[in-house]
Protein backbone atom coordinates (compact mmCIF):
# COMPACT_ATOMS: atom_id res chain seq x y z
CA UNK A 1 0.00 0.00 0.00
CA UNK A 2 0.84 3.57 -0.79
CA UNK A 3 2.86 5.08 2.22
CA UNK A 4 1.63 8.19 4.14
CA UNK A 5 4.31 10.98 5.20
CA UNK A 6 2.79 13.56 7.21
CA UNK A 7 4.82 17.22 6.17
CA UNK A 8 4.84 19.08 9.57
CA UNK A 9 6.16 22.32 8.28
CA UNK A 10 2.56 24.10 9.21
CA UNK A 11 2.70 22.75 12.77
CA UNK A 12 6.31 24.60 12.53
CA UNK A 13 4.53 27.48 10.79
CA UNK A 14 2.06 27.88 14.01
CA UNK A 15 4.36 27.53 16.28
CA UNK A 16 6.88 30.24 14.71
CA UNK A 17 4.04 33.00 14.77
CA UNK A 18 3.56 33.39 18.31
CA UNK A 19 6.53 32.44 19.66
CA UNK A 20 7.56 29.64 21.80
CA UNK A 21 6.72 25.93 21.91
CA UNK A 22 3.29 25.75 21.28
CA UNK A 23 2.68 23.51 19.21
CA UNK A 24 5.56 21.54 20.12
CA UNK A 25 6.75 20.05 16.48
CA UNK A 26 8.80 17.34 18.01
CA UNK A 27 5.69 15.77 20.13
CA UNK A 28 3.57 16.21 16.96
CA UNK A 29 6.25 14.14 14.92
CA UNK A 30 6.01 11.38 17.56
CA UNK A 31 2.24 11.41 17.86
CA UNK A 32 1.25 11.13 13.97
CA UNK A 33 4.24 7.93 13.52
CA UNK A 34 1.95 6.68 16.62
CA UNK A 35 -1.14 7.26 15.39
CA UNK A 36 0.24 5.65 11.68
CA UNK A 37 1.71 8.19 9.38
CA UNK A 38 4.46 6.23 7.52
CA UNK A 39 7.08 9.41 7.65
CA UNK A 40 7.50 12.62 8.46
CA UNK A 41 8.39 15.34 5.66
CA UNK A 42 10.14 18.62 6.74
CA UNK A 43 11.31 21.80 4.17
CA UNK A 44 13.83 23.83 5.71
CA UNK A 45 13.93 27.10 4.12
CA UNK A 46 16.81 29.38 4.44
CA UNK A 47 14.65 31.69 5.88
CA UNK A 48 13.44 29.50 8.54
CA UNK A 49 9.26 30.90 8.21
CA UNK A 50 8.46 27.34 9.52
CA UNK A 51 11.09 24.08 9.83
CA UNK A 52 14.35 25.31 11.63
CA UNK A 53 18.05 23.79 11.50
CA UNK A 54 17.64 23.12 14.84
CA UNK A 55 14.31 21.25 14.32
CA UNK A 56 16.30 19.08 12.04
CA UNK A 57 17.99 18.18 14.62
CA UNK A 58 15.81 17.65 17.46
CA UNK A 59 13.55 15.46 14.98
CA UNK A 60 16.18 13.27 13.69
CA UNK A 61 16.13 10.92 16.52
CA UNK A 62 12.90 11.13 16.92
CA UNK A 63 11.26 9.84 13.40
CA UNK A 64 11.17 5.65 13.69
CA UNK A 65 9.30 5.58 10.68
CA UNK A 66 10.93 7.83 7.60
CA UNK A 67 12.26 10.94 7.36
CA UNK A 68 12.05 12.85 4.39
CA UNK A 69 13.86 16.24 3.73
CA UNK A 70 12.53 18.89 0.53
CA UNK A 71 14.28 21.77 -0.84
CA UNK A 72 16.39 23.29 -3.34
CA UNK A 73 20.24 21.75 -2.73
CA UNK A 74 22.05 24.84 -2.15
CA UNK A 75 25.43 23.83 -0.78
CA UNK A 76 23.89 25.10 3.21
CA UNK A 77 20.92 22.91 2.36
CA UNK A 78 23.37 19.95 1.01
CA UNK A 79 25.69 19.97 3.98
CA UNK A 80 22.54 19.83 6.56
CA UNK A 81 21.56 16.39 4.99
CA UNK A 82 24.58 14.65 4.57
CA UNK A 83 25.23 15.62 7.78
CA UNK A 84 21.76 14.30 9.30
CA UNK A 85 21.35 11.54 6.88
CA UNK A 86 17.32 11.65 6.10
CA UNK A 87 16.13 8.21 4.16
CA UNK A 88 14.93 9.97 1.67
CA UNK A 89 15.75 13.49 0.26
CA UNK A 90 13.66 15.11 -2.25
CA UNK A 91 14.88 18.06 -4.47
CA UNK A 92 13.20 20.56 -5.26
CA UNK A 93 13.42 23.72 -7.59
CA UNK A 94 11.77 26.27 -5.06
CA UNK A 95 13.53 30.10 -4.78
CA UNK A 96 14.30 32.14 -1.36
CA UNK A 97 10.87 34.16 -2.39
CA UNK A 98 8.36 31.44 -2.85
CA UNK A 99 5.34 31.25 -0.87
CA UNK A 100 5.55 27.07 -1.73
CA UNK A 101 6.75 24.71 -3.86
CA UNK A 102 4.39 25.31 -7.17
CA UNK A 103 6.47 23.73 -10.36
CA UNK A 104 8.82 20.57 -10.90
CA UNK A 105 12.88 21.34 -12.07
CA UNK A 106 14.05 21.06 -15.69
CA UNK A 107 15.24 17.65 -15.06
CA UNK A 108 16.99 18.07 -18.67
CA UNK A 109 18.71 21.68 -18.19
CA UNK A 110 19.46 20.69 -15.05
CA UNK A 111 20.89 17.46 -15.92
CA UNK A 112 24.60 18.05 -15.42
CA UNK A 113 23.63 19.80 -11.95
CA UNK A 114 21.26 17.00 -10.63
CA UNK A 115 23.57 13.97 -11.75
CA UNK A 116 26.40 15.85 -9.07
CA UNK A 117 23.94 15.95 -5.99
CA UNK A 118 22.46 12.85 -6.20
CA UNK A 119 25.63 11.42 -6.80
CA UNK A 120 26.49 12.71 -3.22
CA UNK A 121 23.54 11.79 -1.61
CA UNK A 122 23.69 8.40 -2.85
CA UNK A 123 27.35 7.70 -1.76
CA UNK A 124 26.13 7.99 2.13
CA UNK A 125 23.25 5.81 1.41
CA UNK A 126 20.45 8.54 1.03
CA UNK A 127 17.42 8.11 -1.39
CA UNK A 128 17.04 10.68 -3.65
CA UNK A 129 13.29 12.25 -4.95
CA UNK A 130 13.06 14.29 -7.55
CA UNK A 131 9.95 16.59 -7.82
CA UNK A 132 8.91 17.25 -11.16
CA UNK A 133 5.72 18.43 -12.99
CA UNK A 134 3.93 15.22 -15.16
CA UNK A 135 6.25 15.56 -18.03
CA UNK A 136 7.49 11.67 -19.26
CA UNK A 137 10.87 13.77 -20.47
CA UNK A 138 11.22 15.12 -17.02
CA UNK A 139 10.76 11.53 -15.73
CA UNK A 140 13.35 10.44 -17.99
CA UNK A 141 15.85 12.92 -17.32
CA UNK A 142 15.69 12.10 -13.21
CA UNK A 143 16.14 8.83 -14.15
CA UNK A 144 19.03 9.76 -16.20
CA UNK A 145 20.48 11.78 -13.23
CA UNK A 146 20.71 9.15 -11.02
CA UNK A 147 17.48 9.49 -9.32
CA UNK A 148 15.96 6.61 -7.41
CA UNK A 149 12.25 8.34 -7.36
CA UNK A 150 10.30 11.07 -8.79
CA UNK A 151 7.58 12.96 -7.11
CA UNK A 152 5.20 14.41 -8.81
CA UNK A 153 3.88 17.64 -8.13
CA UNK A 154 0.02 17.43 -7.94
CA UNK A 155 -1.22 20.88 -7.63
CA UNK A 156 -2.51 20.54 -10.88
CA UNK A 157 -4.03 17.37 -10.25
CA UNK A 158 -5.93 18.71 -7.89
CA UNK A 159 -7.03 21.98 -8.84
CA UNK A 160 -8.58 20.05 -12.39
CA UNK A 161 -9.95 16.91 -10.49
CA UNK A 162 -12.92 19.90 -8.67
CA UNK A 163 -14.23 19.60 -12.07
CA UNK A 164 -13.20 16.77 -13.46
CA UNK A 165 -11.59 14.09 -12.17
CA UNK A 166 -11.21 11.86 -14.74
CA UNK A 167 -8.99 14.02 -16.32
CA UNK A 168 -6.70 15.12 -13.83
CA UNK A 169 -6.22 11.63 -13.86
CA UNK A 170 -5.20 11.08 -17.58
CA UNK A 171 -2.81 14.34 -17.44
CA UNK A 172 -0.47 12.40 -15.34
CA UNK A 173 -0.91 9.04 -16.37
CA UNK A 174 1.84 9.21 -18.99
CA UNK A 175 4.16 10.48 -16.16
CA UNK A 176 3.36 7.87 -13.43
CA UNK A 177 3.88 5.01 -16.54
CA UNK A 178 7.10 6.43 -17.23
CA UNK A 179 8.27 6.35 -14.41
CA UNK A 180 7.31 2.70 -13.77
CA UNK A 181 8.27 1.59 -17.19
CA UNK A 182 12.05 2.99 -15.72
CA UNK A 183 11.51 1.50 -12.68
CA UNK A 184 11.84 4.86 -10.76
CA UNK A 185 10.16 4.58 -7.72
CA UNK A 186 6.71 7.24 -7.78
CA UNK A 187 5.97 9.52 -5.18
CA UNK A 188 3.53 12.49 -5.04
CA UNK A 189 2.63 15.50 -3.55
CA UNK A 190 0.96 18.93 -3.28
CA UNK A 191 -2.20 19.70 -2.53
CA UNK A 192 -3.84 16.15 -2.12
CA UNK A 193 -6.57 15.80 0.18
CA UNK A 194 -9.47 13.59 1.31
CA UNK A 195 -11.23 14.61 -1.82
CA UNK A 196 -8.66 13.23 -4.37
CA UNK A 197 -6.51 11.27 -3.08
CA UNK A 198 -8.14 7.98 -3.33
CA UNK A 199 -8.27 8.81 -7.45
CA UNK A 200 -4.54 9.16 -7.40
CA UNK A 201 -3.44 6.11 -6.03
CA UNK A 202 -6.31 3.57 -7.23
CA UNK A 203 -4.99 5.14 -10.89
CA UNK A 204 -1.73 4.79 -9.98
CA UNK A 205 -1.26 1.90 -7.48
CA UNK A 206 2.01 1.47 -8.02
CA UNK A 207 2.80 4.88 -6.24
CA UNK A 208 4.94 4.31 -2.90
CA UNK A 209 4.79 7.58 -0.87
CA UNK A 210 2.33 10.74 -1.22
CA UNK A 211 3.33 13.34 1.20
CA UNK A 212 0.79 15.61 2.76
CA UNK A 213 0.91 18.92 4.76
CA UNK A 214 -1.66 21.36 4.60
CA UNK A 215 -4.62 19.78 4.14
CA UNK A 216 -3.80 17.39 7.10
CA UNK A 217 -3.36 20.51 9.48
CA UNK A 218 -6.61 21.68 7.96
CA UNK A 219 -8.42 18.56 8.48
CA UNK A 220 -7.22 17.84 11.99
CA UNK A 221 -8.72 21.40 12.94
CA UNK A 222 -12.01 19.11 12.64
CA UNK A 223 -11.30 15.80 13.14
CA UNK A 224 -7.84 15.72 15.57
CA UNK A 225 -4.64 14.32 14.26
CA UNK A 226 -5.46 10.76 15.18
CA UNK A 227 -8.48 10.82 13.33
CA UNK A 228 -7.14 12.42 10.65
CA UNK A 229 -4.26 10.05 9.44
CA UNK A 230 -6.44 7.46 10.07
CA UNK A 231 -9.02 8.68 7.10
CA UNK A 232 -6.03 9.49 5.08
CA UNK A 233 -4.57 6.22 5.09
CA UNK A 234 -7.98 4.62 4.17
CA UNK A 235 -8.06 6.64 1.60
CA UNK A 236 -4.51 4.70 0.76
CA UNK A 237 -6.69 1.53 0.52
CA UNK A 238 -7.60 0.31 -3.10
CA UNK A 239 -10.73 -1.45 -3.02
CA UNK A 240 -10.94 -4.72 -5.71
Amino acid sequence: MTRLSININKVATLRNARGGNVPDVEQFAVDAQRFGADGITIHPRPDERHIRRTDVYALRPLISTEMNIEGNPEPAFIDLVLDVRPEQVTLVPDEVSQLTSNHGWDTQTHLAKLTTIIRKFKAVGIRVSVFVDPDPAMVEYAKKAGADRVELYTGPYASLHEKDPQAAVEMYRAAAEKARDLGLGLNAGHDLSLHNLNDFVKAFPWTKEVSIGQAVIADALYLGIQETIKQYKEQLIIED
